[in-house]
This record gives structure tokens, sequence and C-alpha cells, in this order.
């Protein structure tokens, strides 16, 4: 009789249904599970051109077993540090993808396109990470995934003639930067915090930087540009909501403190050691007041931060145009704070008139 009763009542259940829909690029069901597409609009390659001719090589390499978690180790062929002989070894780049913590991978060919660029015009070893993606991994696993990415860079630098060749022949290990892009810019934030907090034992790594470009940082109450922002477009305030439902822990809000750097429930930042820390921000990014906010409470509190500003772009414009004309003003200062400290916008647009024709500049504030 209760077999039959179960039988019964499990006939009857209602099939799973979708509770959200993320670009149909992720579906979050009401059982819980998470279905992924094999094909969405993030399989398409893109308009621009990849620039395959590019003297620079790459390979794939697993920072995690556990969690099977890769990188994309790049080295530019023509620069300082390849030829031995005491030559100068390049800087090291990690840079974390953008995609709300939800989508995209250092594979799609517009992180790969970014990543050869920054190697090729830096130049530097770029290491073009992957983490885990929200809603199966919800923060702050992305956080962790980072951290293992910088131990893991840490424990090549110890190992002697056991470390990856790459790293052992041309990476200088006392100059790490950390960029990332929206989602990767608040995981660049946070590797700022743990390593300026000493959390992270990583000598002799040094982190001697960090580029946040539109760092995907959110909050309950709404800054100016995100209230004003328009609802018919692709990177909007809704699509922006939805990705931190999906990658928050469940029922938390946008002040927790993997999103909110200055939430209630956030630990202060007034005693951490900051590195140099670069802020780029867009004119019509809807983050870019929460953005700004970001860099003039650090400066309130004495950290080494500074702000650039592109005028006419939005959020993640260098991802989309890596080779367009702000891209280039883009490269031009982080090449400065990179190889020659803070960024100085005048030498970055020096040498090059072709960017007083263009419909955008940059200003540093």
């Amino acid at each position: 009789m209760s077999s039959l009763s179960s039988s019964s009542a499990s006939a009857s259940a209602p099939p799973p249904h979708v509770v959200e829909d993320c670009l149909g690029v992720v579906q979050l069901l009401s059982d819980g599970t998470v279905t992924r597409p094999t094909r969405s609009f993030l399989s398409d390659p893109p308009v621009h051109d990849v620039r395959r001719d590019l003297p620079v090589q790459w390979k794939d390499v697993v920072y995690d077993e556990a969690h099977r978690l890769r990188l994309r180790m790049y080295r530019p062929t023509t620069s300082i540090g390849l030829a031995g002989g005491g030559e100068k070894k390049l800087p090291v780049l990690v840079y974390f993808h953008g995609g709300g913590f939800c989508i995209a991978s250092f594979e799609h060919p517009s992180f790969h396109a970014v990543a050869l660029r920054i190697a090729h015009d830096l130049p530097a070893i770029v290491l073009s990470a992957d983490y885990r993606l929200a809603p199966e991994h919800r923060l702050p696993a992305a956080h962790h995934d980072a951290e293992t990415v910088l131990s893991w860079l840490h424990r090549h630098a110890v190992a002697g003639s056991a470390a990856d060749a790459w790293l052992a022949e041309s990476a200088d290990f006392g100059r790490v930067f950390v960029w990332g892009d929206s989602s990767g810019g608040n995981i660049s934030h946070h590797i700022a915090v743990r390593y300026g907090s000493g959390g992270l034992d990583i000598n002799p790594v040094r982190i001697a930087g960090c580029v946040l470009l539109g760092p995907y940082f959110g909050g309950e109450e709404r800054m100016a540009s995100e209230a004003c922002s328009p609802a018919d477009v692709l990177m909007s305030l809704a699509l922006f909501d939805q990705m931190w439902r999906l990658a928050l822990p469940a029922g938390a809000t946008r002040d927790h403190p993997a999103a909110n750097p200055f939430g209630p429930e956030s630990a202060p930042l007034d005693d951490v050691a900051f590195p140099p820390v670069l802020v780029l921000n867009a004119e019509h990014d809807l983050l870019r007041d929460r953005t700004a906010d970001y860099v003039a409470r650090l400066k309130a509190m004495g950290k080494p931060v500074e702000l650039v500003e592109f005028d006419g772009q939005e959020h993640a414009f260098f991802v989309y145009e890596p080779w367009g004309a702000a891209a280039d003003g883009l490269i031009r200062v982080v090449r400065q704070f990179v190889h020659g400290g803070a960024p100085d916008t005048a030498a970055a647009l020096s040498g090059s008139p072709e960017l007083h024709s263009t419909n955008f500049f940059f200003r540093h504030f």
C-alpha cells in the first residue's frame, strides 16, 4: 500500500522548472540542477581579429588537480628574458577573466585575444586562469581558486630545476601583478586584501600591483549610475543583479563581503597594506559610480590607488575590442604602471598622435 502511494506521489510530482535563466548560458532549475548548453553566444568567435601571428607562445597548465582547474600561460618570444645571458626577466601578470562569476573561460577567443595582447605589448608572462563558476560553486569559491593560482606560482618560484621551464627562464617572481576584468577585478581586489593582510604566504613571490578593470562590485544601496542605467542593453542592472543571485551564497544580499567591500559585514580595510592598485573605469559603465566610490574610499584611507577613466567606453570594453583605440590607450597606461610605477597618461599618449583623433580620451585622477 505504501509502495503504491509512493509511486503515485512520484508520478504526480511536477517536473523541475527554470528558476533563473542567465543569457541562455546558465539555467538554474527548481530542484537545484544547473544546466549549461553546449553552444551559446559565447561559443561564437568574436568579430575582432585574434592576431594569431603575434610572436607569443602559449600553453595550458593544470594548477589545481583536485578541482581540475587550468590556466593558460603566455610568453612573448621576441622580448627580454628569453635569450639568457643576464638579460632582465619579465614581470608576471596573473589575469582573471570576467563573466559575473557565472560564465566564460580563458579559452573564449575574446579572453585569449586579451591575454595575447597583454603578453606581447607590455611585455609580460601572462597566466590567464579559470576558476570555479557559480551557481554550481558559489562565492567565495572563485576567490579561493585565485589564491590557489598564487600558491601554484609560489611552488614554481621555489622549485628550482623542477619549476616550469618557461617560468624558470623568463619570470621575475618579484614583479607579479594581478589583473582582473569585471568579476576578475573583484577577484583582484580580494587578492590585494588577502596579500596585504598577510593571508597569502607566497614569498619570494611579490605582488607588485593590482589592476582592476571595471570591477564587479555590488551593494543593496544603488549608486546614481546604477539607478539611471538603461534597461534595454546587454550589460544591464537586471543582468548584474541576476548574476549576484547566482554567484553569492544562497540567501545572501549584495551587501555580502564578496560583493561589497564596504558592506555592513565586510572587514575594515584601514590596516590592510595594499600593494599599488590601478583602477580603470569606463564613462558608460553602469558601475562607474561604484568604482569611483571604491577608489575614493581607499584614497581616504591612504592606500596607493589610482583611477584612470576612459571616456566614451562601456563595461568590459577591452574584452569587446582588444585591438581598438581605447585598448591602445589602456595598454599604454598599464604598461606605465607595470614597468614604470604610477600611471602617467601624458606619457601614455606621447608618441601616439592617432589617439588624439579618436572619439575617446582618458583621464587620470
